[in-house]
């Protein structure tokens, strides 16, 4: 067999995963404090792991490959940074406590959060304004963490249910990217025609289909019992399971062909609603019950890519890149909702918290738009050219 540069990756992509997923299972099976730190090590890199995988789900634009990686790469670091300064410095929190495993997962869930985000505006500003975005959104997602642990309780609501981010992650990123869009006004995205090719749309299909495979780490990053764990995997690979379905008849069933930039993106739905009422069904229904969301997640968020995009996008006068409101948003929506609904007193505080984070996303995304637009120049857009020395083999005859 002839082993071309996708196939070579593929083949590393699974044998770095079955190894991380080996480690895994051996180590979480009597959980005693030196195996939970090396389940919480593991789930660490789990969601490193994830967090480049988002970029190479976002790699389809043919000439706007390797500006991608490096954008995702400049603002996880400053993300991460902003997130963890923040804690030592200015929350003054114990060394011991801020550079622990359990909060090293929180800040690179809030870088993860920044790549998404980022997905709304990614190829419309300058390569160092990433760097810029990183360190305002470190500082949002503290904002919205203390909203969500402390304001919300305090004033009586309760304590918001979103063990998996529906609220905390995906909402956040998505109207915290729509707030930059809507300060950069950039109209000229409309116009980028953003063709593909078989082989970068190769990149997304891995990225997603690891993704799927990957997502329990990240919904249950910050569980310390294993029951918990165990329903949160089990609840997670259900709901992907039925967004995996319903995504593609959605497709077919609209629009007679499967959109690969559509079914790649929407089969991952289900995960990201089951995030908020993640351990919230009863056990004996929890599974049929995650598939049944993950059903309703997959359909909602194709017809979002197929009907609510482009009339979202023509009456803001704004373009999302890559849809990060049809998965994250709606599928974040929807999260927040089950849980307010199926877990006894949480509605008060789910309603709560996820409109403050609408609110505070595109508030502080519309000041970091609005600081990254008045330092930023003409220039073409969606293209690695502007940034990249590149040596391409001459063109034959």
């Amino acid at each position: 067999m002839k082993w071309t540069s996708t196939k070579l990756l593929v083949a590393l992509a699974f044998v770095g995963l079955m190894s991380m997923l080996f480690v895994g299972t051996v180590s979480a099976d009597t959980m005693n404090a030196d195996d939970y730190n090396e389940a919480m090590f593991n789930k660490n890199m789990d969601i490193w792991f994830m967090l480049m995988l988002v970029a190479f789900l976002m790699l389809f634009i043919r000439k706007f490959e390797w500006g991608v990686c490096l954008g995702v790469l400049l603002v996880t670091a400053t993300s991460f940074i902003s997130y963890m300064f923040i804690d030592q410095f200015y929350l003054g929190k114990d060394f011991s406590q801020v550079w622990s495993m359990g909060n090293m997962i929180m800040a690179v869930v809030c870088s993860i959060t920044a790549v998404i985000g980022i997905g709304v505006f990614l190829g419309t500003i300058r390569m160092w304004q990433y760097l810029v975005a990183g360190v305002f959104f470190g500082a949002t997602f503290q904002l919205v963490l203390w909203t969500m642990n402390s304001l919300i309780p305090d004033l009586g609501l309760g304590t918001p249910v979103d063990p998996g981010g529906s609220i905390l992650v995906h909402m956040l990123a998505a109207y915290w990217g729509w707030g930059v869009i809507l300060a950069l006004r950039e109209k000229k995205a409309f116009d980028e025609p953003m063709y593909i090719s078989k082989h970068s749309t190769s990149f997304v299909w891995l990225a997603s289909m690891l993704l799927f495979v990957l997502w329990p780490s990240f919904v249950t990053g910050t569980l310390d019992n294993m029951a918990d764990v165990t329903m949160g995997t089990i609840t997670c690979y259900m709901a992907g399971i039925g967004s995996i379905i319903s995504a593609y008849l959605v497709c077919v069933g609209v629009q007679k062909k499967v959109n690969p930039l559509i079914y790649t993106y929407a089969l991952l739905a289900g995960p990201v609603a089951i995030g908020s009422p993640l351990l919230a069904f009863d056990m004996e229904i929890a599974a049929w019950a995650a598939l049944g969301l993950g059903l309703i997640a997959g359909a909602i968020s194709a017809l979002s890519f197929i009907f609510l995009q482009p009339w979202l996008c023509k009456k803001a006068g704004v373009l999302d890149v890559m849809g990060v409101h049809n998965l994250h948003g709606v599928g974040g929506w929807l999260g927040a909702l089950t849980a307010a609904i199926v877990v006894s007193g949480a509605f008060s505080a789910n309603v709560a918290a996820a409109i403050l984070v609408v609110v505070i996303g595109l508030g502080t995304g519309a000041i970091c738009g609005g600081v990254i637009r008045l330092t930023r120049k003409e220039q073409e857009w969606f293209t690695d050219d502007t940034d990249f020395i590149d040596n391409p083999a001459p063109k034959t005859q």
